[in-house]
């Protein structure tokens, strides 16, 4: 999370990691623990877990330092993230959905997401082109402006377009540049350049 420049919100996502896992789920173990909360509480105020690979095989280059945000990770013969069986996608950080902010940015990722809290913009992600569900929409349309931001490749600038196109009255695409998503664009120019990028 430190070498992503999201170590300041860490906390506020409750983000965890598995040291030892209870049976049946030791495939998570030495994984990193993203937390889906919810906020309206309950008993135990989350709605799901993600787990994400964080192996340094996976994450770290031979001299021992940290790819990303700037470079692509190497997850060999396995995904970068492990959803419980049978959940469904969700949407990240859906606190920031009740917020009385006019806007709100919408990203691919939770890294993205958090990025954006960084800079104190609220904002929401989901888990790839792929897990975007028709019933999310709803969610959106009491907002002014909706940032659609993209991550700046094919997949992305097409989930950001489609987004926009389910919210055509209140969206506005925002594609970073320079193979950036929001986390390595934030991390490359910081959390002032994030804000002025869509207009704050």
């Amino acid at each position: 999370m430190e070498a992503r420049g999201l170590g300041s919100v860490a906390e506020k996502f409750r983000i965890g990691y598995v040291g030892s896992a209870l049976t049946g789920h030791e495939q998570y173990t030495g994984s990193l623990v993203i937390p889906y909360l919810r906020p309206a509480g309950g008993t135990h105020g989350v709605a799901t877990l993600r787990f994400r690979c964080i192996q340094d095989k996976c994450v770290k280059d031979e001299a021992g330092n940290y790819l990303a945000p700037l470079r692509k990770e190497t997850h060999h013969k396995h995904g970068k993230y492990l959803t419980i069986p049978g959940d469904c996608p969700r949407l990240f950080n859906t606190f920031a959905l009740i917020t009385t902010s006019p806007f709100i940015v919408n990203t691919e990722g939770e890294f993205d997401a958090m990025a954006w809290a960084v800079a104190a913009v609220p904002a929401t992600g989901y888990q790839g082109t792929s897990a975007w569900r028709p019933y999310f929409t709803p969610a959106y349309l009491g907002f002014q402006t909706v940032f659609q931001v993209a991550d700046d490749d094919d997949p992305g600038r097409e989930a950001a377009e489609k987004r926009a196109t389910d919210l055509a009255l209140n969206s506005k695409v925002i594609i970073l540049g320079d193979g950036h998503d929001s986390n390595s664009f934030m991390h490359v120019h910081g959390p002032k350049a994030l804000r002025e990028r869509i207009g704050l």
